[in-house]
């Protein structure tokens, strides 16, 4: 009797371990082990794929493979149980030519997933849009050497030109009337080079703008204006109140930075350049090279990360080590901050804004030389191609000036783009007039957006859900219906 329990016991115990090896037993199966996936097609680095493109992999488990998913630029585009080799297609066309990322990753019937495999592949043809969006390079023309904009809670956009002049959009329509002229020295890239409207400005009604003085000594200046009462497309008379200003400039016209923008802390960061002087970028002692952070009344807030004490501008020094940042963005709610950083020879910058952070300019650029204590970029583009194309930092995009930038909404009424680019980072580049999405989900793989008749200088996502691409001359509207 004894050994017939002991029996039956052992083979209870027995038929347990082959089914939790078989598989079986309860929807997870008991199987803990993840399948592998790998992409046989298109190749790593790929060059002008044009038409219906095969997208295969193979995929192997200990048990079984239920499906393979296949995503272009993280997006599912098909999962398949048939193979292998598993495969699917897609249309080039459908996508903006340029670089996209190819993904697959197999699933197994206790549901556990493998790692993605990817191929970082460039689409040719002449698609400027994904499937879906619109672009109208149009939609508001007649501007004049723009360089920033801001948009206020009731739709209308200020827009800062160069020569002095800032301009309002309302009404899908550009006022003939300027809202503020402002005497300027505007040679080289000095003049009006940034714009911000307080946080609270449906109450307060404060316009922030950077520019460059017009009077010796020349310097440039953040100085807050105040909307009419009587009518809000025109500035207050004699309403503007020194923020701050920042030291005089050498003979050198460029490198002024720009960028101006309130952070979700309430507080004002103003990118600035280096001046052509490479040295200042690691001067703590100058606030050239640099992003600096103040109070609204110009003052220094108390947490800035160097020092806090009142009176001595270098303390409103946020993060250094910068050569030309002449725009970056704040992502709404988290409050994180790209810092789009100009590059002198090979490379263009995003870099994660950080309370401290040093950049490494001069010592480094892009992801070269990146020293102990150097926080180094988490995207990065070449002026030139790598060889072979595609297999260099950034991939495929190429591009001279990056500048624009703009936080697509995760949620909201204003999210109504496809949900694969929401909470996503879109960049632009000046010369090489392209937009281009930086994935943060996915290990920031950066996807080619669109492509430009200008040259984009400033990126805003509206109220409407449309992105806004500033140009010299005009502003670009692009939308998802």
């Amino acid at each position: 009797m004894v050994l017939r329990r002991f029996t039956l016991t052992l083979k209870v115990i027995l038929s347990g371990v082959l089914l939790a090896a078989c598989g079986g037993g309860g929807s997870g199966g008991g199987n803990g082990q993840a399948p592998t996936a790998t992409l046989t097609a298109p190749a790593n680095f790929a060059d002008n794929l044009t038409g219906s493109v095969v997208l295969s992999a193979n995929a192997t488990d200990d048990v079984g493979v239920a499906s393979v998913e296949f995503q272009v630029d993280g997006k599912q585009v098909a999962s398949t149980s048939s193979g292998p080799p598993y495969l699917t297609s897609v249309n080039t066309a459908n996508y903006a030519a340029g670089q996209h990322v190819v993904r697959a990753r197999a699933r197994d019937g206790a549901g556990n997933t493998s790692a993605w495999a990817s191929a970082t592949v460039r689409f040719g043809g002449s698609a400027g849009l994904p499937q879906g969006f619109t672009k109208d390079e149009a939609w508001i023309s007649g501007l004049t050497s723009a360089t920033a904009m801001a948009q206020a809670p009731d739709g209308r956009i200020f827009v800062a030109e160069q020569g002095g002049t800032i301009r309002i959009v309302k009404n899908n329509a550009l006022l003939p009337t300027p809202f503020l002229q402002l005497g300027v020295d505007s040679t080289g890239e000095r003049g009006v080079i940034g714009i911000a409207l307080h946080p609270d400005f449906a109450n307060n009604a404060f316009v922030f703008v950077h520019y460059t003085t017009g009077v010796a000594p020349i310097h440039n200046r953040i100085s807050r204006f105040t909307v009419n009462g009587n009518n809000p497309d025109l500035v207050s008379v004699n309403s503007e109140v020194f923020i701050a200003d920042l030291p005089a400039l050498s003979t050198a016209t460029n490198h002024n930075g720009g960028a101006i923008h309130f952070g979700t802390d309430g507080k004002l960061y103003v990118g600035v350049g280096d001046n052509a002087n490479t040295a200042l970028s690691q001067d703590l002692n100058s606030p050239l090279g640099k992003l600096l952070r103040f109070n609204i009344d110009g003052s220094i807030p108390g947490d800035n990360p160097i020092c806090n004490t009142a009176g001595q501008q270098r303390c409103a020094i946020w993060a250094y080590g910068l050569r030309n940042p002449f725009t970056f963005a704040v992502q709404p709610v988290s409050g994180r901050i790209h810092i789009n950083d100009v590059g002198q020879n090979t490379w263009e910058e995003v870099n994660l804004g950080a309370a401290g952070a040093n950049y490494g300019w001069s010592a480094s650029e892009g992801p070269d030389n990146i020293g102990a204590g150097v926080t180094p970029p988490i995207f990065t583009y070449k002026h030139s191609a790598a060889i072979p194309a595609g297999s260099g930092a950034g991939g495929f995009f190429t591009g001279f000036s990056i500048a624009g930038g703009a936080f697509y909404p995760s949620s909201g009424a204003n999210a109504v783009f496809p949900a694969e680019f929401r909470g996503n980072y879109f960049f632009a580049d000046f010369v090489s007039r392209f937009v281009g999405v930086l994935d943060l989900a996915n290990g920031n793989a950066a996807y080619s957006f669109a492509s430009l008749a200008g040259n984009p200088v400033d990126m805003l996502v509206g109220l409407d859900g449309a992105l806004y691409v500033l140009t010299r001359s005009a502003i670009t509207r692009i939308s998802a219906p």
